[in-house]
């Protein structure tokens, strides 16, 4: 009966040296830091978004992404499944927009910093990901030329202010898009160059006022950042409620120790921002899914990408793009590093929601399971099942 709190007593003495304090060694309190909040760099110039940083755009941003108006059927907007209060995104398996999505959508906090965009990476800034959904007829739905009418309509003064005049839509049709349906399509070629030119620069700039709103949304402390924070001082072990507890520790240490996690889920954000085979599994009665090795083709052929037209800036902001890593077994259902950063309160877990709950994760990593097409990058991490409880227990620090 008395067996447990023997074990935690011993695992208590275990992880903690005299007075209390943590004992790690200096390699791992150099990890520490690192994974720390405070070390997150400031975010880089966005050079092909010269409106990243003007704070009128991004207020036009942040109306547009709240507003339903930016839908095919005015009832849709990126704050659907982007929640303000959910970490913006939606705690669904797979996202719900006009129709149901094949993906999860991911949280928002620190995304500025990524150089790749979605879970396969298809398009390479913050602006031109903004766009996507717009026009997906499972997310809002809706076609350029319409949201080039609606942003004259109701934010034309606004839009002036900051990008500059709009051009004149009068002979623009109502619903244009090179995507979309055969009548969007067919509006689409029948408009001049010149035309398709003017609604492709308001449309840009549409995802420019919603990236520059987007770069504002940083992930909050941590009680692990507080931890580290004290931790890195060396004057007083953290203390009270910022202290972690012996299985908090214990979790800390396997995480950028024998669990290895460190590798991909690296830096202040958690994450490496590369794109992984982890062996996850498919999903019934979805479509094939490819990952990185399929995103490759889509973000070359994406117009609004860093070598087109619609780019602020020299070329030279495009060696991601230039030097992009376009086939390979390793992009094989190779998905984005996702940030661990409230992740406890997040589920369900990985690229279509496959896992409901953190220690399923864990229990999928420790097994490894062979990946279902190409090569899964991870190996059995023989954890005893203390083991992974303490691992969950650390990820929780990053939730609180």
């Amino acid at each position: 009966m008395n067996r447990f709190p023997r074990l935690f007593a011993l695992l208590a003495m275990a992880v903690l040296a005299g007075c209390g304090k943590p004992e790690f060694s200096d390699a791992e309190k150099k990890t520490i830091a690192s994974l720390a909040l405070s070390a997150l760099p400031p975010l880089k110039t966005d050079t092909t978004n010269r409106f990243a940083d003007v704070p009128a755009a991004a207020a036009l941003g942040a109306t547009l992404f709240f507003d339903p108006g930016m839908s095919g059927d005015g009832k849709v907007s990126c704050s659907t499944c982007h929640k303000i209060d959910r970490q913006f995104q939606d705690d669904l398996p797979r996202a719900v927009g006009v129709g149901r999505t094949n993906r999860r959508t991911m949280p928002l906090a620190g995304v500025a910093h990524d150089a790749w965009f979605f879970w396969d990476g298809r398009r390479d800034s913050l602006w031109a990901q903004a766009l996507a959904p717009l026009e997906n007829p499972l997310e809002q739905a809706g076609n350029r030329a319409a949201y080039a009418h609606y942003i004259k309509a109701r934010f034309g003064e606004r839009y002036e202010r900051i990008f500059g005049p709009l051009p004149d839509l009068s002979n623009v049709p109502a619903n244009a898009s090179p995507l979309g349906g055969d009548a969007e399509k067919a509006a689409w070629n029948a408009m001049s160059d010149a035309q398709a030119e003017d609604v492709n620069r308001v449309f840009a700039n549409i995802g420019k006022a919603i990236a520059a709103f987007e770069r504002s949304i940083a992930p909050p402390q941590t009680r692990f950042d507080r931890f580290a924070a004290a931790l890195d001082t060396g004057i007083q072990a953290p203390q009270g409620v910022d202290a972690l507890s012996p299985e908090e520790i214990l979790g800390l240490k396997l995480f950028i120790g024998k669990a290895n996690c460190v590798t991909c889920h690296n830096g202040p954000r958690f994450t490496d921002g590369g794109f992984h085979n982890t062996g996850v599994p498919s999903v019934a009665n979805l479509p094939p899914d490819r990952g990185r090795i399929d995103a490759v083709r889509q973000v070359e052929a994406d117009p609004f990408n860093c070598f087109g037209a619609f780019r602020d800036g020299g070329a030279s902001a495009c060696g991601e793009l230039r030097f992009m890593v376009k086939a390979g077994p390793e992009l094989v259902r190779a998905y984005k590093t996702p940030s661990l950063r409230g992740a406890a309160t997040r589920a369900p877990y990985m690229h279509a929601g496959q896992f409901s709950s953190l220690e399923e994760v864990v229990a999928h990593y420790s097994k490894a399971p062979a990946s279902v097409e190409g090569v899964s990058e991870i190996h059995p991490l023989q954890l005893s099942d203390g083991e992974r409880a303490a691992l969950v227990a650390f990820l929780k620090t990053l939730a609180e």
